[in-house]
């Protein structure tokens, strides 16, 4: 136990440098385990839906400040975000795909947005055309509750637009790309062999 906590030596730095051959094999190692983990048990696949939302701040906001414009961003966003998440929206997502509000909000959406510009719309399954399709439902689902918001008293401003601008053959990817999984599985695998190096010269 006290070789894991003594201080580091210029011998050890050296017996680490000698040893970049198996630093090699750890790496190729750690490389081909990463691949392997990748291909038997591959990350979700993510579909993205893609809404724009424009403000249109020189109608709402003609002779107003950029601070006042600033806060108008930040409440509409936030408005537009809780509409986005809120139940009415997800129960639609949920009942199309035999899911819970539940399951969409921990496991399966992600939303992603500016200000103003273009929302997009993610979501993950095992499934790619799955995946595509929860994440078209979603975009679509806030588009209409967004619309339908707009220009309430306790809705939208009513200059706001939402559009959905792609909700067909949307671009789908895993969730996590294979240099991921490589570059975890090779920097694991060097570390490793640090430590068995340095513990293999300590034991000499």
């Amino acid at each position: 136990m006290n070789l894991l906590f003594s201080p580091p030596s210029l011998e050890d730095f050296s017996c680490l440098l000698k040893a970049w051959r198996f630093w090699l094999l750890a790496a190729l190692i750690g490389a081909l385990i990463g691949a392997a983990i990748y291909y038997v048990a591959p990350p979700p696949y993510r579909a993205r839906a893609t809404v724009l939302v424009d403000f249109n701040l020189e109608q709402a906001w003609p002779k107003d400040t950029d601070r006042q414009q600033f806060y108008y961003l930040e409440r509409e966003s936030r408005k537009l975000e809780e509409i986005a998440w809120s139940d009415s929206v997800l129960q639609v997502v949920a009942d199309n795909h035999g899911l819970t509000v539940s399951e969409l909000r921990n496991e399966k959406l992600i939303l992603s947005q500016p200000a103003e510009g273009g929302w997009h719309f993610y979501a993950d399954d095992k499934e790619r055309k799955r995946a595509e399709s929860i994440a078209s439902t979603w975009a679509q689902a806030f588009a209409d509750q967004a619309r339908a918001k707009i220009g309430q008293s306790d809705g939208l401003n009513s200059f706001i637009q939402v559009d959905v601008t792609q909700s067909a053959d949307l671009p789908v990817e895993r969730s996590t790309s294979i240099s991921t999984y490589l570059l975890t599985s090779v920097l694991t695998f060097m570390t490793l062999a640090a430590f068995g190096v340095l513990f293999f010269h300590k034991n000499k």
